[in-house]
């Protein structure tokens, strides 16, 4: 996946969930638009160096987006893009060009498709003579040890559960069903779920690996120009 041309500056401050101050190179202060809904845990760093892509032109209300911060707290510094709305697009390039090889036999990829109670699965993957695939795609950002292992969620996340359960019901009717975690950053070998945060989706997870819903891990390749996917990494339940 592709960046638009980014230009760096200084995290001032995140706030009010889709919002964040930053200063430019240059000295001129903007507020971007933040695509992420979530606590950002790790990711929201004040003072850190990060890239905004430019949108003058365009229609939208804020002419800034917000798409990578560089996190110095492990060795090396890592690249971390905070658009919660990549995975998707980085998964569906990695679709048509089979580059998973658990889902590289599926001839027909439907995203967005309803199922379950009024949700929508992230690709809906069909082959004939093979039972439907439902793949549910999870982004990845927080890494908080000096391990480098990944975690999700980075807060308590009752639709994630909802999601485990549903992914569930769809085995149990059948179909195969997978949760695929998407890195956003390189610099981790494993991945886990941070039961701290939310032992209830912990303990979900492990139900949902155990009722035969499939668990995928890949990380990625981050650079200022794009971000890739890049490997499988090992899941620890």
């Amino acid at each position: 996946m592709k960046f638009p041309p980014l230009t760096s500056g200084i995290l001032l401050k995140r706030y009010k969930r889709f919002l964040a101050d930053i200063r430019l190179d240059n000295g001129r202060e903007v507020t971007a638009h933040c695509a992420n809904p979530g606590s950002m845990l790790g990711v929201a760093i004040e003072g850190a160096r990060v890239w905004v892509a430019n949108h003058e032109g365009s229609k939208r209300k804020l002419k800034w987006s917000w798409e990578l911060i560089e996190l110095k707290e492990f060795s090396p510094p890592a690249l971390v893009p905070i658009n919660t709305t990549n995975p998707n697009k980085i998964i569906a390039e990695a679709l048509e060009k089979k580059i998973i090889p658990e889902l590289a036999t599926y001839t027909q990829i439907i995203p967005e498709q309803k199922y379950g109670d009024k949700s929508r699965i992230d690709f809906l993957l069909k082959r004939e003579g093979k039972p439907d695939c439902y793949l549910e795609i999870k982004n990845v950002h927080l890494r908080r040890s000096q391990a480098p292992l990944a975690e999700f969620p980075d807060s308590k996340t009752a639709r994630g559960l909802k999601h485990l359960q549903e992914l569930q019901k769809i085995v149990e009717g059948g179909k195969r069903a997978i949760l695929l975690f998407v890195v956003q950053r390189s610099d981790c070998q494993k991945f886990t779920a941070a039961a701290d945060l939310d032992p209830s989706y912990a303990k979900g997870l492990k139900q949902a690996q155990q009722a035969g819903v499939e668990i995928l891990v890949w990380d990625c390749e981050v650079t200022t120009s794009e971000i890739v996917l890049r490997k499988a990494l090992q899941f620890i339940p």
